[in-house]
């Protein structure tokens, strides 16, 4: 089983390492909003779910007024728990109709990395950077390794790289992402501001 160190919190970290669709809904949740608050709110739904280990099945016909309340907290599972909670109904449900409710499945038998890198953009949520991070993810820490994924995860999937959750090993490579991160923000941010300039010269 893998040993994930992504949330910072053993329990949450162990919940990862066993459960797929943890990990799945964990990189759902990724998004505008610190990174392993994200990762860790999986082990708070189980908890509130009264479960050890999360069901595509079960949250596919969750009334979607209960599961938002689980989602809300307190403490929130996300900034936005209202539309996360629905993101991650709409993930369920297709994990449910397309993969047997099963979330390996996504990559179990997939045959190259952009095989995989297709399936996972088609899940709810999940746009053409976060698949690559996740499948990034898989390949680096989750023992999923089909043929190209390096290639068909990019940049994340390059080998000592520091830039996404794909590399998070500890404390140390936490803030060796964000720091990252918080770069390639300022430098997006001084492009926008020297292309504005060009233009009203």
């Amino acid at each position: 089983m893998p040993q994930l160190r992504i949330a910072q919190d053993e329990r949450a970290d162990e919940l990862l390492g066993r459960d797929p669709l943890a990990l799945l809904i964990g990189m759902l949740l990724d998004q505008q909003f610190p990174m392993e608050r994200a990762f860790a709110a999986p082990r708070l739904l189980a908890d509130r779910l009264g479960v050890d280990t999360l069901s595509a099945a079960a949250l596919a016909e969750c009334d979607p007024e209960v599961l938002q309340r689980h989602f809300q907290g307190p403490p929130a599972l996300h900034r936005y728990p209202g539309s996360m909670a629905g993101r991650a109904q709409e993930l369920a449900r297709l994990l449910v109709e397309r993969h047997d409710g099963r979330a390996e499945a996504l990559w179990t038998d997939v045959p190259d990395g952009a095989t995989l890198l297709r399936r996972l953009g088609d899940l709810p949520g999940f746009g053409a950077q976060k698949a690559k991070i996740f499948l990034a993810l898989l390949g680096k820490q989750y023992g999923v390794t089909p043929p190209g994924w390096r290639e068909a995860a990019g940049d994340y999937g390059q080998e000592g790289s520091r830039r996404s959750v794909a590399d998070i090993t500890g404390p140390e490579s936490l803030a060796e992402v964000r720091a990252t991160k918080q770069a390639a923000k300022k430098a997006a941010k001084k492009a926008a501001k020297d292309a504005k300039a060009v233009q009203q010269a």
